[in-house]
């Protein structure tokens, strides 16, 4: 009978070999690597039953990473997750959905071959849903834009303009299209910023009714904490492969917005000043 192939990432050498000679004991054909690079490369060139690795990896990538390329490579592959930290709470539900188990470091032997074992015997999870981030937000602009105006609702300062709901939140639809379209089309961060005609008379409008370019900073703020809160409330579905990057580019955007809308800003607020 064939050996179950099992494949073991983590940074600490020590724990490899450890781990190498228990489960070798059991009869388990071990492979193991020492980063995410490296896992990623044996993922790619040949088969695994098992995957378990170390969640909190140094360099690019971690121990979710390897997940999702197990994933897409071996998808009858059982994957485990190892775990210095035993208070993972609100995390964890979300990570289960990626991987199939979460084992907290130390462990001992007998534990973790029977958690093995077992979850070869039940297979890997199938009812997984996994989106990105531009789905996400794509699904739930609507809700994030509730959520913001509930947020501004709060601040007295901005409140002191009055606008009608729709007049306080009408630029808020193709700023999310546009963060859709960054997001799908993985443009470099840092990058200049796609003009957003959307953007600059959002500055323009602002300063006819009133705004300070305080408040235009604070409700982008907002926006930022809104969107980040929703993605929050979206862990269980979102690819963690991508996680970081999209976060990053999300915000990438906003600011890219905000600095759009102050250019066009700027210069009514000093024709405001000129002689009539």
């Amino acid at each position: 009978m064939a050996l179950t192939k099992i494949l073991v990432v983590d940074d600490t050498e020590e724990i490899r070999v450890t781990l190498r000679a228990i489960l070798q004991q059991h009869d388990f054909e071990v492979t193991s690597a020492s980063c995410v690079t490296e896992a990623l490369a044996y993922i790619s060139a040949g088969k695994f039953d098992v995957l378990l690795s170390d969640l909190h990896m140094p360099g690019a990538g971690d121990g979710l990473t390897v997940v999702s390329a197990m994933r897409h490579a071996n998808p009858d592959a059982v994957t485990i997750l190892l775990s210095s930290f035993p208070e993972m709470s609100a995390a964890a539900n979300a990570i289960l959905m990626q991987a199939d188990e979460i084992l907290v470091k130390p462990m001992r032997a007998a534990e973790m071959i029977d958690v093995i074992t077992q979850r070869l015997i039940k297979g890997p999870q199938r009812l997984r849903k996994v989106e990105t981030l531009s789905t996400i937000l794509e699904r739930t602009t609507g809700e994030c834009i509730h959520d913001w105006y509930s947020e501004i609702e709060k601040e007295d300062d901005l409140m002191k303009i009055p606008l009608t709901r729709a007049e306080r939140c009408s630029h808020l639809p193709p700023l999310f299209h546009d963060l859709v379209v960054r997001l799908l089309t993985f443009t470099p961060l840092g990058s200049k910023e796609v003009r957003s005609e959307a953007a600059s008379s959002h500055g323009v409008e602002r300063r006819r009714l009133g705004y300070t370019a305080a408040m235009m900073v604070e409700e982008s703020r907002i926006l930022q904490v809104t969107i980040f809160h929703t993605l929050q409330q979206n862990l269980g579905t979102i690819d963690f492969s991508v996680l970081l990057l999209g976060v990053m580019t999300i915000a990438d955007e906003v600011d890219s917005q905000l600095t759009q809308a102050m250019r066009a800003y700027s210069p009514e607020l000093v024709a405001d000043a000129l002689p009539a």
